[in-house]
């Protein structure tokens, strides 16, 4: 599974996801470099200034959670979750690479003004490379790009090293090979073997498995004390596919998740899980509000725009989403582009059994909206749509883009053949199924508001405007396109744009400021609607590509517009605040060292 919206410039970068407002990280590379003797030679190091410039793309932002509504027992394991999480920042650091954790003790003697810089950046990335430089090292004396495979494998290692020997094992030893939780070293005769995260990082797992056994014995929720304890053993033993089940029925005040997870840092084969932690408040307003969207699903399905025989007259169970607050955040979830929704586990047995589960990081949203997406739309758009944005309509939108993923065409049949649309659409069907959902998001918006106007629903049940919620739609594209047409979302959303360009619906002022025609808005994303479900209910390889080599393209005039946000950060760098005043020790951002 993925992290949404993360970079991209990780995209969520992105991302959110940007994903529907989030960004994510991009996916793992092949690659066949033979580190590092085959690396590039060391570039110049930047300057203190240009440390400054690098760091500002990142926007400081404090991370204030309340922690009122909690039980005691819960705060009181809240100060041992943000402490077993904070351990897994080093752990991150050893997996990153063998001599992050020497290069990071280095730099924290370094009391010159540069030395400070350095650190501050370090902690961003929680390494030497720039995650929005494409791994490109700030420092002296490291490896000029990050290493294909980080830590998980001899930096001598390459690929075909890997693979001749993989063909010599025993079945199940081929999986530990390419397990999740291993790390590949050299034995003594230089052949390579395979070593569990339990071993290789025993001392840091040991000290958060007992952190997390104390706050199991402090918390009163039977799922949350059931998943840290079944997550403790799994440090021990290695086997984490109960502690993944367990995560998927966990219903708790504090949402937790802690462990490997994501495996985009293992650039040679993907395999690899790096270990990340996100400590959250469920957010219960929000939550409750994906309840109602789940109520009319299927009422929304059954007026989808499209021809009746393609809509589903049975809906599938829900995957699970959580809507939480994040207090903290460490090792791969704490460097970078800030993570504002993920979506695991990925472990192909539990996800064939539970499904897997959406969470999403509203206040991190949040931030991302006040700090990156009003200074975008202040450049992109016209003073008279300014007035419309709304962070309720942006969130209220990306649950909706998560919701109507799972509507519209997911089992077809083609002349007496079962299949997919993703199978159909190969490699197009992720800018596809990326520009559906966030229309069909928009459809089902827009119908429910029409529900509520008719009295039909509550009013306020929908508490955002239409004007709201297209006008932060549109801003939102020119966040979600600064990452390039090169991954789905970024290519999904260059095609919407001039899709409503070319129906009119899309206004270029004297100033180059863009605006909507509110007599066309409405009407071209519902005919995107019917062409996106259209193509993908009869499987069209040859339109969905056509549509995106034909509209996913920058022309002059939207390149004009990207160029002027070069200076608005990229994305936020968090400052824990709740957790630094629960945890003095705990670094709550990059700056804490720079006050030392």
């Amino acid at each position: 599974m993925t992290k949404l919206i993360r970079t991209t410039a990780a995209l969520l970068l992105f991302t959110l996801s940007a994903a529907a407002g989030f960004a994510q990280k991009p996916a793992a590379k092949k690659t066949t470099k033979k580190a590092p003797s085959a690396a590039p030679a060391q570039p110049p190091t930047p300057s203190i200034a240009e440390l400054g410039k690098m760091t500002a793309r990142f926007a400081p932002t404090p991370i204030v959670v309340s922690t009122a509504d909690l039980s005691a027992g819960d705060q009181q394991a809240l100060v041992k979750l943000i402490q077993a999480a904070a351990i897994l920042n080093h752990v991150f650091m050893d997996q990153l690479w063998s001599g992050d954790r020497d290069v990071f003790a280095n730099l924290q003697k370094d009391k010159s003004a540069l030395g400070r810089a350095r650190l501050h950046y370090f902690w961003l990335n929680k390494g030497p490379w720039s995650d929005l430089d494409h791994g490109k090292a700030f420092l002296p004396d490291v490896p000029a790009e990050k290493p294909a495979g980080a830590n998980f494998y001899p930096e001598d290692m390459t690929r075909q090293d890997f693979e001749m020997w993989v063909e010599t094992l025993a079945p199940k030893e081929q999986e530990a090979a390419k397990g999740f939780f291993t790390v590949i070293r050299r034995a003594p005769d230089r052949n390579l073997q395979a070593i569990p995260f339990s071993e290789q990082y025993k001392e840091g797992l040991d000290r958060a498995a007992a952190l997390l056994r104390e706050a199991a014995g402090l918390t009163s929720n039977d799922s949350l004390k059931k998943f840290l304890t079944a997550r403790a053993d799994a440090f021990h033993s290695n086997d984490y596919y109960a502690s993944d089940v367990a995560w998927m029925d966990l219903d708790a005040p504090l949402d937790v998740t802690i462990g490997p997870y994501e495996t985009y840092n293992d650039e040679l084969f993907g395999y690899k899980a790096a270990c990340e932690a996100y400590v959250n408040l469920r957010d219960e307003k929000e939550t409750a509000k994906l309840g109602f969207f789940g109520q009319h699903l299927q009422e929304i399905e059954g007026h989808l725009p499209i021809e009746p025989k393609y809509r589903n007259p049975k809906l599938g169970a829900m995957s699970p989403i959580r809507v939480v607050n994040e207090v903290f955040a460490a090792g791969d979830g704490g460097h970078g582009v800030q993570t504002a929704a993920y979506n695991l586990p990925n472990d192909e047995r539990v996800v064939a059994e539970k499904g897997a589960k959406r969470v999403m990081l509203k206040n991190v949203q949040e931030a991302k909206f006040k700090q990156i997406l009003l200074p975008i739309a202040k450049q992109v758009l016209t003073p008279e749509e300014q007035k419309s944005l709304s962070f309720d309509a942006f969130f209220t939108h990306i649950l909706a883009h998560e919701l109507t993923h799972g509507l519209g065409p997911q089992q077809i049949e083609l002349n007496g053949r079962k299949t997919t649309p993703r199978a159909e659409m190969k490699e197009v069907y992720g800018a596809i199924e990326e520009a559906k959902a966030d229309v069909t998001g928009l459809f089902a918006l827009q119908y429910l508001l029409d529900q509520q106007a008719a009295g039909k629903i509550p009013m306020g049940t929908i508490a955002i405007s239409e004007r709201q919620l297209y006008t932060t739609y549109f801003a939102s594209m020119f966040r979600t396109m600064r990452f390039g047409t090169k991954e789905a979302h970024g290519r999904g959303m260059a095609m919407q744009f001039n899709y409503l360009l070319g129906k009119g619906a899309v206004v270029v002022g004297k100033t180059g400021a863009f605006g909507l025609d509110w007599q066309k808005v409405k009407p071209a994303f519902r005919d995107l609607d019917h062409d996106l479900l259209t193509l993908e209910a009869t499987g069209n390889y040859a339109g969905a590509k056509s549509l995106l080599e034909t509209k996913a393209v920058v022309g002059p005039g939207l390149e004009r517009a990207l160029a002027r946000l070069a200076a608005i950060p990229t994305d936020i760098e968090p400052v824990f605040v709740t957790a630094k005043k629960l945890v003095p020790q705990v670094v709550a951002s990059g700056a804490d060292f720079e006050k030392k």
